[in-house]
């Protein structure tokens, strides 16, 4: 088994057991939208609408003090014991009011502007983020540290991930690099481009995607031009490898006629959180296979 994994799990320990330090007061900042907030004290009432931030939360420390979740936040498994608020996207503003939260974290994009306004409006401040790319992942980490009165915990969290990170690039540096495509939706077919994290940690595996030319997190594609890209290997979930072993059109692309569609845990891979270097350690052993030790 790759040694990279215990690397993780060492770096999750370390993330579990921090101590808490005083909290800070925090002044006036932007979030993601480009919106000037001001917060005051720590927040004890909280709602996160992002299961990643959720992991976070829970992971620096303030887990307790997580009064609404989204129905998709379920890690840590203490997650599943605050109370579900529903979607995280275009969410239903009346269920988080009913939870009488003083702060909401809800991610930052197009669809959730329009809820945002309207908490804003009701009283409550909402912080809105996008860390959509590992190299944004500190400054969530840190910033929902300071916000949240354990800042000296939220960097011993985002120094142990990227450790973990870097431990798994290097061990993989002097490796072949087999070229992946990831199967991300299947009517239509959706691979990611290098603007996803997901990406990201491919490369950080050792492997290449070979949609890695479109900018965009997210690509339509047809089955023929995945055929003519000739992946090494295919990523994809347990419900998506089904779909692609049983679609006889699937068979077009060689990696699919040799048996070579690798099942990822979506759970862990899928969330650009606090198991960043837990994923890239899951998906260096799915495309290096005894080649790590």
């Amino acid at each position: 088994m790759f040694s990279g994994r215990r690397v993780a799990l060492f770096s999750l320990t370390i993330l579990l057991t921090a101590c808490e330090t005083p909290r800070a007061r925090v002044t006036p900042l932007t979030d993601d939208y480009g919106d000037s907030i001001r917060l005051g004290p720590p927040a004890r009432r909280v709602v996160s609408l992002s299961p990643a931030i959720t992991e976070i939360i829970f992971t620096i420390g303030a887990g307790s003090r997580l009064v609404g979740r989204t129905k998709y936040d379920l890690w840590p498994d203490s997650a599943r014991l605050v109370h579900s608020v529903g979607d995280g996207m275009r969410p239903n503003v009346e269920a988080i009011l009913a939870v009488h939260p003083d702060l909401v974290v809800i991610y930052a994009s197009q669809d959730n502007r329009p809820a945002t306004l309207r908490l804003r409006a009701a009283g409550v401040n909402t912080l809105a983020l996008r860390g959509d790319h590992i190299a944004e992942f500190r400054r969530v980490v840190q910033l929902l540290g300071a916000i949240l009165g354990d800042s000296a915990r939220a960097k011993v969290v985002a120094d142990s991930v990227y450790h973990t990170l870097d431990s798994v690039r290097t061990m993989t540096a002097a490796l072949p690099r087999p070229t992946v495509f990831w199967h991300v939706w299947d009517a239509p077919v959706i691979t990611l481009g290098r603007g996803s994290f997901m990406s990201e940690l491919v490369d950080i595996a050792g492997g290449k995607n070979v949609y890695g030319d479109f900018p965009s997190p997210s690509v339509n594609v047809s089955l023929e031009d995945v055929s003519r890209r000739n992946p090494d290997v295919i990523l994809a979930g347990p419900v998506g490898k089904q779909q692609i072993e049983s679609d006889p059109r699937w068979r077009i692309i060689r990696a699919v006629r040799e048996g070579r569609v690798l099942v990822v845990d979506t759970g862990v891979v899928a969330r650009p959180s606090v198991r960043l270097g837990e994923a890239a350690v899951l998906i260096a052993n799915l495309l290096h296979p005894g080649s790590l030790r």
